[in-house]
């Protein structure tokens, strides 16, 4: 894996998200309650809808637009919506948020 430091863990306020722009496109990173950090496409499967702009619940995040939910861990559709949003692995060292570049480049291949 090839991490990219994408800003600190304090840029992200708890139960909160930020947009990152990469040459690949949009990647949202989310925080929960307990800094947990995840990283999702920042587009719902259903009308495209800024998922950086959703409201972060416990391990799941509610699009802005339709209210559907998805899982942060999984990317996957909750309740009786279906879908998926791409995930990416991120990981937290001495504060500085990393994402891996390599599933990055992977997005365009696929």
């Amino acid at each position: 894996m090839m991490w990219i430091d994408v800003g600190a863990l304090d840029d992200i306020p708890p139960q909160g998200a930020r947009l990152v722009k990469t040459a690949q496109g949009c990647v949202a990173l989310f925080r929960t309650a307990t800094d947990r950090v995840f990283a999702l496409d920042d587009r719902c499967p259903h009308k495209g809808g800024p998922l950086s702009e959703g409201i972060v619940h416990g391990d799941q995040v509610t699009c802005p637009l339709h209210a559907w939910v998805f899982s942060l861990e999984t990317g996957m559709a909750q309740g009786v919506d279906e879908g998926a949003v791409r995930t990416y692995p991120v990981k937290l060292e001495g504060g500085r948020l990393l994402l891996d570049a390599t599933h990055l480049a992977a997005r365009v291949a696929a």
